[in-house]
């Protein structure tokens, strides 16, 4: 399975502050038929939902499946999954501008 991650960039004003983390599923047709991609996206989205808490905060994170995951073990996707969002929580956070310091200038006297 490959994935795609991308910070969320917000939409609107500077002041808006990015949503939640987005997941998108691809399935395209040479994986096979419609019954077999909705299958595939069904077991995808049930082994993200049982760990969504380790999807990376306000990025938008891409899995394309292979034809694999139709016939793969639960067991062995949901880790699979697990993996892919332990190393995009790591991209993100590694993407991720560092927090600027702030320093404060010396007082100044007013004569």
């Amino acid at each position: 399975m490959s994935w795609f991650l991308a910070p969320q960039i917000p939409a609107g004003t500077a002041a808006e502050s990015p949503g939640g983390p987005r997941v998108g599923l691809t399935a395209g047709k040479v994986i096979g038929k419609a019954h077999e991609r909705n299958r595939i996206k069904r077991r995808m989205k049930e082994a993200l939902r049982r760990h969504i808490d380790l999807l990376p905060p306000a990025c938008d994170l891409i899995l394309h499946p292979r034809r694999s995951v139709l016939t793969i073990e639960f067991t062995k996707l949901e880790a699979e999954i697990v993996r892919i969002l332990q190393q995009a929580r790591t991209e993100a956070a590694r993407m991720a501008p560092a927090p600027q310091q702030t320093t404060l200038a010396p007082p100044q006297q007013v004569a």
